[in-house]
């Protein structure tokens, strides 16, 4: 079986962009499977879609090709690359930050520059704003049907030379968490900057009642007690709760509310959070 191609990008679902991609795809090979993450990753938020990536791939077999389109620099000189991760998948993207997650959390094993002379879709050679469909989904249906090898893909490059964007961290000793909240998910909770594994090493256990404050040099927005539990249903609706998301990292979010929105929290705005004991 050919391996599934599954796409990523900031282009919205108005406009026939992404059909274009699947398109192409098919017209590589019409046998190959295609599938979508999302389209709607915020307008060229790099840290964005490689958050997203991160948690996505490895839910996927070995051998998936991912095609990861957030591109403000298209038609410029930024490496347009395809990474083989070191789970067999392979990611079709700009080098532009894009593989920071990955290469963090699952490793990068090479990476090589498109070939646009061989691996790019030639009819539209005098178009250089639409990448995703005419080099990213291109290279990456011919990997997928096998019409190209990961090493006929272009000329490899050292992965030290991938371009990397600064991943936010967390101080983390006994009965003791400093972070940042690092993103908000579709239903407002906060996801902060320690690993649910990191998180367990600090030696919180679920159940615990924890003293929490959130806030920035200025202004605390919250400062109070939350309990670590497994999931939203373990306290009322509209109450607090700290868990482990499914995104890797610990978040604090309220049962069938919007966390950021009911502590008039700014996304725009950078919160330490602090955890001990109660």
């Amino acid at each position: 079986m050919k391996p599934t191609i599954v796409m990523q990008s900031d282009f919205g679902i108005n406009s026939g962009l992404v059909a274009c991609m699947h398109g192409m795809c098919k017209l590589v090979d019409s046998e190959l499977v295609t599938c979508d993450i999302t389209h709607l990753l915020p307008a060229f938020d790099i840290e964005a879609a490689s958050y997203c990536l991160q948690y996505t791939v490895p839910y996927w077999p070995a051998g998936t090709v991912f095609v990861s389109v957030v591109d403000p620099g298209v038609g410029t000189s930024r490496r347009a690359s395809v990474a083989k991760l070191k789970n067999g998948s392979y990611v079709v993207t700009p080098d532009n930050g894009t593989l920071t997650y990955l290469n963090a959390m699952i490793g990068v094993e090479a990476i090589r520059e498109i070939d646009e002379e061989k691996n790019r879709y030639q009819e539209t050679k005098e178009v250089h704003t639409f990448h995703g469909r005419d080099l990213f989904a291109y290279c990456a249906a011919k990997l997928a049907s096998g019409k190209i090898t990961f090493e006929e893909v272009g000329k490899e490059y050292p992965t030290e030379e991938i371009v990397l964007h600064k991943i936010q961290t967390a101080e983390v000793r006994e009965k003791y968490v400093k972070a940042v909240i690092q993103s908000y998910d579709p239903f407002g909770s906060a996801e902060l900057s320690v690993l649910n594994s990191n998180f367990v090493k600090a030696g919180f256990k679920m159940g615990d009642k924890l003293h929490i404050t959130i806030g920035t040099e200025d202004k605390k927005v919250f400062d109070g007690l939350i309990p670590y539990e497994r999931s939203f249903g373990y306290v009322g609706k509209g109450e607090d709760v700290l868990f482990n998301d499914l995104a890797s990292f610990v978040t604090i979010g309220s049962n069938q509310a919007d966390f950021r929105q009911k502590y008039h929290m700014d996304p725009d705005v950078n919160y330490t959070v602090e955890i001990c004991e109660a």
